[in-house]
């Protein structure tokens, strides 16, 4: 056990040019941890509440200054000087702090930056890297690598809205290494802008996670220039590469119809018109196919495509234990989509992940939109192995400081990915 000397925090700016917060976590014995949190677009409503300082002439209401006082204020009086010997004992003085279900009153921003920052500390003061340390949290050795989903075309909120859904990713499926998956998907993209250029004459745009945005007429033509990038490169769509899309459902969606590309769908038709999607090109995972809170149709959606396709629930379970315990009882997905600031502490995220994998689910480590340089996330989906990491496309320093730090995970330790069929 060391003892907490010292928090610091500040607030910085995301890859969106929105404020977020970094942490600085120093032990007695002189180790410390730096670590900035990252901040979403398209946000579920179960989410943890990113604390914002609502003041209209900065940032637009979106500042933190009120999360870092939180930090340097209450928080660092109040674990100063402790010690912990667990993550799960820092934790959970944090939520005893907060005192909210949501860490409204210190902020999930706070939270999680103090939480990660104090990993990185005590992985520091054991000399190891902090993949090791992870591992060591939730006492299961890391044996592989996560297999990237890489984001080709975006649209919804992570874009223009020029159609419904949020993302379609390409999978590197034949592959078994990062670099080789990196290299793959990266002429992928490069064949796809060209295409892009060609095809809608316009310059390369990206969205917020790098992903390309042209004006597609829907989503079928979205799904069908993926395929054709695929094959242009010189690959075969489901045997080499294959496809994942988050639909992001729950931001078109209003008293049970689905309004997508313009065209309006009942919740079975929506359900429908996926299964479609999943016959006919080579898709392997459906992250958010319906609404937040559309519990009903979830499980019959499952039923259509399970088997072919993951059923990922991201705003349906928000990395929540709670959601996550609901959804396994009504079989309602077979995959969680983790993303550790919608719960707000590590602690609390690897309890979801436990539950994930005692129902025999399949775990996407996910980025969020607002993204920083920060590369926790790659020694956090390896150290918790992790199927699958959502880190973006492979453009901006925001994403590939991750994928960067697989390559180096890798190469210290040549575990290989982990496998996923190919379709």
């Amino acid at each position: 056990m060391d003892t907490i000397e010292t928090l610091h925090a500040m607030e910085i700016l995301d890859s969106r040019g929105r404020p977020t917060v970094r942490a600085t976590c120093r032990l007695a014995s002189g180790a410390t941890g730096t670590a900035s949190v990252p901040s979403g677009a398209s946000t579920g409503k179960a989410e943890a509440l990113e604390l914002r300082d609502g003041e209209t002439g900065r940032y637009n209401g979106l500042g933190c200054r009120k999360a870092v006082a939180n930090v340097n204020g209450e928080i660092r009086s109040v674990v100063s000087g402790q010690g912990f010997e667990t993550q799960e004992g820092l934790d959970a003085a944090l939520c005893e702090l907060d005192g909210t279900p949501n860490k409204a009153r210190l902020g999930a921003n706070a939270v999680l930056a103090v939480s990660i920052a104090y990993a990185r500390a005590v992985a520091a003061h054991r000399v190891v890297p902090l993949y090791k340390h992870l591992a060591h949290i939730r006492r299961v050795p890391p044996d592989t690598l996560p297999r990237p989903t890489i984001n080709l075309f975006s649209g919804g909120k992570h874009a223009g809205g020029q159609v419904s859904i949020q993302d379609v990713l390409i999978v590197p499926t034949s592959v078994v290494s990062i670099e080789e998956a990196l290299a793959m998907a990266s002429e992928v993209y490069r064949r796809a802008a060209e295409r892009c250029a060609k095809r809608y004459d316009m310059r390369l745009l990206r969205a917020d996670e790098g992903g390309m945005a042209p004006p597609f007429k829907n989503t079928e033509e979205m799904l069908l220039e993926a395929v054709e990038s695929i094959l242009v490169a010189g690959l075969e769509p489901g045997r080499h590469v294959s496809l994942a899309i988050d639909v992001a459902s729950s931001h078109f969606h209003n008293v049970g119809t689905y309004t997508l590309d313009g065209e309006k769908l009942s919740a079975n038709g929506m359900i429908e018109r996926i299964a479609k999607w999943v016959e006919q090109h080579p898709i392997v995972s459906v992250e958010d196919g319906l609404a937040e809170n559309d519990w009903d149709h979830w499980p019959r959606l499952r039923d259509a495509i399970g088997g072919k396709a993951l059923v990922l629930g991201d705003d349906l379970l928000c990395t929540n234990p709670e959601r996550i315990r609901k959804a396994a009882d009504k079989r309602a997905a077979d995959a969680l989509l983790l993303k550790v600031n919608q719960i707000g502490t590590l602690s609390e995220a690897a309890e979801a992940m436990r539950l994930a994998r005692e129902a025999n689910w399949k775990v996407t480590v996910s980025a969020r939109s607002g993204e920083t340089e920060d590369d926790w996330l790659a020694d956090l989906a390896v150290g918790w192995g992790g199927d699958q990491i959502k880190i973006g496309s492979i453009t901006q320093s925001d994403r590939l400081s991750k994928y960067n730090r697989l390559l180096e995970i890798e190469d210290e330790t040549s575990l290989p990915l982990v496998w996923w069929p190919n379709r």
